[in-house]
């Protein structure tokens, strides 16, 4: 009969079936975040597809805005070409033509253009947006002079931005005497221009407010410069080539390639969200594996103690019957001492009736506190063998020769109980044949009995279960013996009781620990 193992075997079909279920469910969950993963992947790859369309659109209003200055530029040697013909000292004559140079004059109507003296007087300026007037009513407390004075140094200074991006022409009106014109773009290519970078802030504007776009940083070609992120500014304020090592481990980059061998490159790490999908399976089976444990801890707490109210109730009620039949052996006891002939047999009957009161003690402490006594445990070792050794076979030869008396906090009774158990349990195991060692010493304020027997041996795999309750070796046995001496080494006596050694065919050695 082997009710535990009975039991183990189903734990394991349960701990199999719940491993099958957690591995179904992380299969599921993880197809799920590879999905997911792809979808971000998916949607990366598409914003970069568009921020390449629109840089190539950025270049190509590049080279159209370069285009359109060479123009403005030759159309600006024309006009000047005009004005220093009708500027020369043949303009006076009556008879010359000057249709076509004033038709190339007027036609400039969007190119400002301020001309300067070689003294650096101002000397006149064409398609200026603003006026003397605009400064009078800015200024009203200026005279017109003070006005003036400021228009013509606000020109110059005009000059000197213009200068930085389109180089003046210097022309000699006449001998000695030069004139330099400085011009800017023209308004129709300063708005081309505003709505061009309009359309550059609108690339981080849109990267920067994309919420639903995964985290992601648009660097230049020597991958050393962030042309645009949606981080917060202090996850990138450390080092930037650490950063995207860290992105390129969880995603391969997205590269943008342009003309002129330009190319950028576009890293990207897995959302929050996906990262948190990750590991809900593993919170998930985590939390429900705690309420398993707290339900099952509690259950087996309830168990027990319904165990042990059994248990209490079946010793008691073991105790009680046992009570009538021993009173009335002991009557009978009695009357047959009073004839001669039955003296010889009386007393050994007297000493089996002792023997059940003593077992009928034993259950009826079990449920109530165990008075312990500080006394010789090796007497009450003794007082065991010396009942057992004339009712066990001749071929089981007990050895006890203590050297250590020690004075042990124990209930005589029941631990008499136990030693009486595993001597038979080791009788047992050696099939009625062989020795039975046992020895005391101490340690670390340890008291240890040990019982060792020349019997079979324990199996290894079975070392961990011989004190469970309904496992036994032997067809017929109910599995409590060893069952018994673990609750009252442990709940009454405060020790420990388990298998110090076994060998297959050698034997095996039971250790009892008390506290001294």
């Amino acid at each position: 009969m082997n009710l535990y193992s009975n039991k183990q075997k189903w734990k394991v079909i349960l701990i199999a079936i719940a491993l099958g279920l957690v591995g179904i469910s992380l299969f599921v969950s993880n197809s799920i975040v590879q999905k997911v993963h792809e979808r971000e992947k998916q949607r990366a790859t598409q914003w970069a597809d568009a921020i390449q369309k629109k840089v190539e659109l950025v270049e190509l209003t590049d080279s159209t805005f370069s285009r359109l200055r060479d123009r403005e530029r030759e159309k600006m040697q024309l006009w000047i070409e005009a004005t220093k013909e009708v500027s020369k000292p043949t303009a006076l004559d009556q008879n010359a033509d000057f249709t076509f140079p004033f038709l190339i004059i007027n036609k400039n109507t969007d190119i400002p253009v301020v001309l300067v003296d070689d003294q650096n007087t101002v000397s006149g300026h064409i398609n200026i947006d603003f006026s003397e007037q605009d400064i009078q009513q800015q200024f009203p407390s200026l005279s017109q002079q003070e006005v003036t004075q400021v228009f013509e140094d606000s020109l110059l200074r005009l000059t000197k931005d213009w200068q930085k991006t389109n180089k003046p022409f210097t022309i000699e009106i006449i001998e000695g005497f030069f004139m330099t014109y400085y011009y800017t773009d023209s308004r129709q290519i300063r708005q081309l221009e505003k709505e061009r970078d309009s359309l550059i802030s609108s690339f981080s504007t849109e990267l920067i407010n994309n919420d639903g776009l995964v985290p992601v940083i648009l660097v230049d070609d020597t991958r050393k410069k962030i042309l645009g992120t949606n981080l917060p500014d202090e996850r990138v304020q450390g080092d930037l080539s650490s950063i995207l090592a860290q992105f390129e481990q969880q995603n391969e980059p997205i590269v943008m390639r342009f003309g002129n061998n330009r190319q950028l490159t576009l890293y990207y790490e897995r959302s929050p969200e996906l990262m948190q999908l990750q590991y809900f399976p593993i919170i998930q089976f985590l939390i429900i594996g705690l309420f398993v444990l707290i339900g099952y801890l509690i259950f087996s707490t309830f168990r027990k103690a319904e165990q042990n109210q059994v248990w209490a109730g079946m010793a008691k009620e073991t105790a009680h019957q046992l009570g009538t039949p021993l009173s009335s052996l002991l009557a009978w006891t009695e009357l047959l001492d009073q004839y001669e002939e039955n003296k010889a047999y009386t007393p050994e009957m007297r000493k089996d009736i002792q023997r059940l009161e003593k077992v009928s003690d034993r259950f009826s402490k079990i449920g109530s506190e165990a008075k312990l006594d500080q006394t010789d445990i090796v007497y009450t070792i003794e007082q065991i063998i010396n009942y057992l050794s004339p009712r066990l076979s001749k071929q089981v030869q007990i050895n006890f020769d203590p050297e250590f008396h020690p004075a042990v906090p124990h209930n005589a009774p029941l631990m008499e109980w136990v030693i009486e158990n595993l001597i038979k349990n080791a009788v047992d195991a050696m099939e009625a044949k062989g020795q039975i060692t046992i020895e005391i010493s101490k340690q670390h304020k340890l008291a240890h009995i040990d019982i060792t027997d020349t019997g079979k041996g324990i199996p290894s795999n079975q070392v961990k279960s011989v004190f469970q309750p309904g496992f036994s070796t032997k067809k017929r046995g109910w599995g409590l013996g060893l069952s018994l001496v673990k609750r009252i080494v442990k709940e009454y006596h405060k020790g420990d009781v388990f298998v110090l050694h076994s060998e297959l065919n050698k034997g095996t050695t039971f250790r009892i620990n008390l506290p001294l």
